[in-house]
This record gives C-alpha cells, sequence and structure tokens, in this order.
C-alpha cells in the first residue's frame, strides 16, 4: 500500500504501541509536529484515508479503532 510520510508515521505510532489509545492531540503532536496550525479532525481525515487504501487494495485494513470520544488505538489481530 502506498502511504504518504504522514500516513505512515501515523500508523507507525499507532502499532508501536498496540492497545494503548492515542487522543487526536496526542497525535497532531507525534505527526505534525510545530507544522502550523493543524485542525485535530485532520487525525480522523488521514485515519479514513488509511483503511481505504487498504480496502482498495483489497488488503485486510489495519487493526486501527476508533475510541469514540478520545481518539484512536492499534488492536494487534492476535490479542483479544
Amino acid at each position: 500500500v502506498d502511504l504518504t510520510p504522514k500516513e505512515f508515521e501515523l500508523l507507525a505510532i499507532l502499532v508501536g504501541a498496540p492497545g494503548r489509545v492515542f487522543g487526536r492531540e496526542e497525535l497532531l503532536d507525534a505527526v505534525w509536529g510545530q507544522d502550523g496550525f493543524v485542525e485535530p479532525r485532520t487525525v480522523d481525515v488521514h485515519v479514513a484515508r488509511l483503511r481505504g487504501k487498504f480496502t482498495a487494495a483489497k488488503l485486510p485494513a489495519p487493526g486501527v479503532e476508533t475510541v469514540r470520544g478520545v481518539g484512536y488505538r492499534f488492536r494487534d489481530s492476535d490479542r483479544p
């Protein structure tokens, strides 16, 4: 799957800590840093694009789960 640098970095952060819930602001700071003003919903857009790219490539979507009202986490498929 061809990912942009930001999509790759976002996925790498989530995969690097399976089960840990990251808030949108935390992900913004980690991925976008001080790149000017970036809306928190930018994270939602990038997660949707990640899922879409895997679906378009007919691959299983990465285990990125939405934690309503908080942010996102990676669920390792080997863990319950």
